[in-house]
């Protein structure tokens, strides 16, 4: 009976997660995926066909996990952008690894289009739907907002006074992404 893969796999997809976390596909290196898999790199090729494909799968799996974790809630976009401040906040690989898909995958994969297309969808179906904005904009603003100051610059968080990532200022980040939020959906609906 042969082994099951399935252990093998999944250490492999969480070393991949990690390292296209941490260097994106151009510098993720197949060698230390499998180091850190303890597994024999030429299994990535017999499970996942080549690097890219990996990548490809890692992405949408992060997806589905931001998904679980964070339910999109159409009807409360601000508390939806608040559960996903704090989620990132935690677990910065995740848009470490949406920011590396954008720049080297600048067409959105299928599991990005699918989970963007169910959210605009979910939104049609709110009382924005009959707003002048399109309920892609409003995604889209929303997602930008939210990740917009935990994308910016070290340089320009630099800038500031005082510890960026203390808890203080999370809170006073996390407050004037609601409000900002709520600004946007109160402009939507007009």
């Amino acid at each position: 009976m042969p082994p099951d893969a399935s252990a093998t796999k999944k250490r492999l997809l969480d070393a991949a997660y990690a390292e296209f976390a941490e260097h994106g596909l151009a510098g993720a290196r197949v060698d230390r995926i499998g180091a850190a898999a303890e597994a024999n790199k030429r299994l990535l090729y017999v499970y996942f066909t080549n690097k890219e494909t990996l990548f490809d799968t890692v992405v949408a799996r992060s997806i589905q996990r931001m998904s679980d974790v964070v339910p999109f809630t159409p009807d409360d976009l601000p508390g939806y952008a608040g559960a996903l401040f704090d989620h990132l906040i935690e677990h910065p690989e995740h848009l470490r690894l949406a920011t590396w898909a954008q720049l080297e995958r600048p067409v959105a994969g299928p599991a990005e289009t699918a989970a963007y297309a169910a959210k605009v969808e979910s939104i049609a179906k709110t009382r924005l739907s009959a707003s002048d904005m399109e309920p892609a904009d409003i995604l889209a603003l929303m997602l930008g907002l939210t990740t917009a100051w935990l994308g910016a610059s070290p340089a320009l968080r630099g800038l500031a006074t005082s510890e960026p990532f203390s808890p203080e200022r999370l809170a006073v980040h996390r407050s004037a992404l609601i409000a900002t939020v709520e600004a946007l959906i109160g402009v939507a609906a007009r």
